[in-house]
């Protein structure tokens, strides 16, 4: 219990440094606008081409829908792998990891405290655009349902970013690895193109990839809120937190004895 006690107040901490510039805090989240608007001009023209008000089981409605939670995700989360590599390059890394609290877990806190007001904000406008734009989602409740869908979204997230960010420890630059990283993401996650538009033998792939888990499984869920769909996407969600986890530590513990300091 001390030892939730202190990632907990870490949590508390960042959650609350996370309001200290409302007005920036707030304009990062108005960005979500002009891409809600541009999805719906894009996909409003593929389905009048298409000829269909349904496609792979999505209406423009639950595409739209679909797409808002997706950006909330994506654009909720913290850059956790640029913050481990700028720690390590000027040297502040050394400091980090001589405190009296477990790294990955003080990372992991810091981070989840800085997603929850991004996250909600993002939502707040994206979903008031979309609403705005092709009406109120078909099943309201699914917000609610998707909800723990979402957290292990951000577990997965934090997962692959800090391995991402580790890998610091021993090239220091990681922006390569993190701009491949997001553009897995935006194909296999399902983030500008929800994975039912995909040929079957693709979509058979993607959705086994952890990218899909992150992104497409809680924006799916969201839109189609059914127990079995739900219990699908939890328990691959929880099958890649165990392995990604497992392999974050090994890589954690690995890049210590491979870690140079600099600067301090």
């Amino acid at each position: 219990m001390k030892a939730f006690s202190k990632y907990w107040s870490i949590f508390q901490i960042t959650l609350i440094n996370s309001l200290a510039y409302p007005g920036e805090l707030i304009g990062r989240s108005l960005m979500i606008i002009p891409f809600m608007w541009v999805f719906y001009q894009l996909w409003k023209v593929t389905f009048n081409a298409a000829g269909a008000e349904i496609i792979s089981g999505l209406t423009l409605r639950d595409t739209l829908w679909y797409l808002m939670l997706a950006e909330t995700i994506e654009l909720g989360r913290p850059p956790i792998a640029r913050t481990i590599a700028e720690n390590v390059k000027d040297g502040s890394i050394a400091y980090i990891l001589n405190k009296p609290y477990d790294f990955l877990w003080y990372q992991f806190s810091a981070a989840m405290g800085e997603t929850i007001f991004r996250a909600i904000l993002n939502a707040l406008f994206g979903g008031l655009t979309v609403w705005f734009l092709v009406g109120a989602p078909k099943h309201i409740e699914g917000f609610l349902i998707a909800v723990p869908a979402v957290l292990g979204a951000w577990i997965l997230h934090f997962c692959i970013n800090a391995m991402i960010g580790l890998s610091a420890f021993a090239v220091e630059d990681v922006s390569a690895f993190t701009w491949i990283y997001q553009k897995l993401a935006f194909i296999f996650g399902g983030m500008l193109i929800p994975l039912d538009f995909y040929p079957q033998w693709l979509q058979t792939i993607a959705k086994t990839l952890p990218f899909s888990s992150a992104i497409y499984g809680p924006a799916r869920l969201f839109v189609t809120p059914t127990l079995e769909l739900f219990i699908s996407v939890i328990s691959l969600q929880i099958v890649w937190i165990l392995v990604l986890s497992v392999i974050l530590v090994f890589i954690y513990r690995r890049g210590l004895t491979q870690l140079t300091v600099n600067g301090g």
